[in-house]
């Protein structure tokens, strides 16, 4: 008897298993939401991460030597154009411009003798009362203190302008680092503070791009130069480290003039307008640009594409409503598409919603979405 229950439930088993089979292969076809592969002119969108610089610094170097006297600005803080940074004690230096007055003044006086001497001799020797020798050594002696009238002068207006440099005075506008050096410290050329700060321009803000030569060399085109990239790059925007767009476009500037030995990239030094001086140098930046000419791109939704374990693939509806699962090899996104590089034709259908639920081979019913 109990051979005959366990026969029975094994017949039944298997009755039950055939039927789920059949109502498996009896399931109706899934609906998909499908969108068609499309060519489009898309830029070659690349981002670029990097600091913010100054465009130029001005090396605040005293030009004499003294003793500094006062220190007249805020370090870190903006200033302008002719504001007084520094003053080196200026009695040293006053000394030597009145030593150079005193100086021109005895030569001017050496000058006017060795003159009327010479007006003297002229015409005793047209009558032979002096020698010609005579003459020329007057001559001579007068000329001699002209020079040294011109010499004194050169070494007065040196003594006024080292007064002068005694201060020290912004030659741009922008922001100014701290200095070392503090008052009562000896300063000036050949001295430990030869240099005493420095002024850096806020008005405008670059940005080292660099782009891999292998990249360059696929996006440059027919450039015959390539230290001439203007025209490279557009649409350059810079994201800051919030995640916000940057009001103002970036400017290509110029192409540094060395590729890097370690990186082999080619940087080129983009430039940014910072008017309500928002940006401040040193400050991390992403830069976003397009590089080299708009060509076109197959492009698909990017619902369309799964990604796992580096690999990249989608659904394609066949022409006979078949699903295929196929690898594609993606680029860049742009916008809400994805720029296919390969794997996939202009026209092909592609499965954007409900991928989970295919298997290869499927039939399905496509919604265009």
């Amino acid at each position: 008897m109990d051979k005959f229950y366990l026969t029975a439930g094994l017949f039944a088993a298997l009755l039950t298993g055939c039927g789920k089979h059949a109502s498996r292969q009896a399931m109706p076809p899934l609906r998909v939401e499908v969108a068609e592969a499309a060519v489009d002119s898309v830029p070659n969108r690349m981002s670029f991460i990097g600091y913010l610089a100054s465009n130029f610094d001005a090396v605040i170097q005293p030009r004499v030597n003294g003793y500094l006297s006062s220190k007249r600005y805020g370090n870190g803080m903006p200033v302008k154009r002719g504001q007084l940074l520094f003053t080196i004690d200026p009695d040293q230096l006053s000394t030597s411009m009145l030593a150079a007055e005193a100086q021109l003044e005895s030569a001017r006086a050496q000058a006017i003798e060795a003159r009327n001497n010479y007006d003297r001799a002229v015409p005793l020797a047209k009558i032979d009362a002096i020698s010609q020798s005579q003459l020329d050594q007057y001559t001579a002696q007068w000329k001699a203190a002209e020079a040294s009238v011109r010499a004194a002068e050169q070494t007065l207006s040196s003594a006024r302008m080292n007064v002068g440099y005694a201060e020290l005075r912004s030659p741009i506008d922008g922001i100014i680092e701290h200095t070392a050096a503090h008052v009562g410290d000896y300063v000036g050329p050949g001295t430990q503070f030869s240099v005493l700060t420095t002024v850096s321009n806020i008005d405008t803000l670059t940005v080292d791009v660099a782009i891999p030569m292998s990249q360059y060399l696929r996006y440059a085109g027919d450039r015959t130069s390539i230290y001439d990239n203007e025209g490279l790059l557009s649409d350059i925007r810079l994201v800051l480290a919030d995640g916000t767009q940057y009001p103002h476009a970036g400017l290509y500037d110029y192409t540094r003039k060395d590729v890097s030995s370690t990186t082999g990239t080619l940087v080129l030094v983009v430039m940014f307008p910072n008017p309500d001086e928002t940006l401040k140098p040193g400050q991390f930046a992403r830069v976003e640009a397009n590089v080299g000419p708009v060509r076109p791109r197959v492009v698909v939704p990017q619902q369309g594409v799964s990604q796992a374990q580096d690999l990249s693939s989608v659904w394609v509806v066949t022409a006979d409503s078949t699903a295929q699962y196929r690898r594609v090899t993606p680029g860049d996104t742009y916008g809400a598409l994805w720029c296919i590089d390969e794997g996939l034709e202009p026209g092909e259908r592609i499965v954007v919603s409900g991928q989970q639920k295919l298997r290869n081979g499927a039939k399905v019913i496509p919604e265009k979405r």
